[in-house]
């Protein structure tokens, strides 16, 4: 039973490789398939850290609250550095695309609130 079961995937994956291979067709398509598919995590990755540094920061509020509550219980250094870490996360996309417009010039792209656009400011066709 278990050898049926393994053929069947392997057939599967077989048929599944050979369809997928039949719709790209050269290497052009796959780079831009690659291509669309980055723009999409560096999309995913800016979001990310504008909501983690907002958390991070609403947290590092409520950790200041708490140590003026209770000092003895909350270290001082817990909120600060969670303030600092927030702002770096916000800060994060910002310092990619300086970062990015020093190394490459005008030729390379950045995610941004918006999509990706190039590291002047204009939106990447």
């Amino acid at each position: 039973m278990r050898k049926l079961i393994l053929a069947l995937l392997a057939l599967t994956c077989f048929v599944t490789g050979t369809a997928a291979l039949a719709a790209i067709s050269g290497v052009g398509s796959v780079s831009t398939q690659v291509v669309s598919n980055l723009r999409a995590v560096a999309q995913l990755i800016t979001a990310a850290s504008y909501v983690a540094g907002m958390a991070f920061a609403v947290g590092a509020i409520v950790k200041f609250k708490a140590h003026k509550d209770n000092p003895t219980q909350i270290p001082i250094g817990t909120p600060i550095a969670l303030l600092f870490l927030g702002a770096a996360l916000i800060f994060l996309p910002t310092v990619f695309k300086v970062g990015g417009g020093t190394l490459f010039g005008g030729s390379g792209t950045v995610a941004g609130v918006s999509g990706v656009a190039s590291f002047g400011g204009k939106k990447a066709s």
